[in-house]
């Protein structure tokens, strides 16, 4: 019987959290998350010069605009894990791929965190078009590190996203 207890008291709790999130997600456009964007680098990172994260703009609001094509490297970022340097691909003033170029490698769970945020960042990358999107939870170190290099390599590209 109390075992019982504890299993549905769990999945109440977790019912509760994910009507909270589900109803967080919705209205309006604004990203949420538990953890801060990538505007201020973890300590002891650097980031490009004049990094500016804002809200990300509009679907055809000529975020592109002035933007250079070609493949950009972005910033190596110390993270408390090892560093993370990622590359940003530009065509016809649309961010088309980003490339992981180095993740981190302290501990064999770090290259597991890895494998699981990686492609969820460049998937919200690509759909926002902008460096300004949510940490993945359980990731943050990956996650500030992934973004705060793409955005030395926007910035590069002159990509106002």
């Amino acid at each position: 019987m109390r075992a019982r207890s504890a299993v549905l008291a769990g999945l109440a709790s977790a019912a509760v959290l994910l009507i909270g999130w589900h109803a967080g997600n919705q209205g309006d456009s604004a990203p949420r998350g538990t953890t801060s964007k990538a505007a201020s680098p973890p300590s002891g990172t650097e980031s490009a010069a004049g990094t500016s994260v804002g809200p990300p703009a509009p679907a055809g609001a000529g975020a592109g605009v002035g933007a250079k094509d070609g493949t950009f490297d972005g910033s190596q970022i110390q993270t408390r894990y090892g560093t993370i340097q990622v590359q940003a691909v530009i065509a016809g003033g649309k961010i088309t791929d980003v490339v992981p170029l180095q993740l981190t490698d302290v501990g064999s769970l770090s290259g597991e965190i890895d494998q699981q945020a990686v492609p969820m960042l460049k998937s919200e990358v690509l759909s926002s078009q902008s460096a300004n999107v949510d940490t993945v939870g359980g990731a943050t170190y990956t996650s500030q590190g992934y973004l705060n290099s793409l955005q030395a390599a926007l910035d590069a590209a002159n990509f106002k996203g």
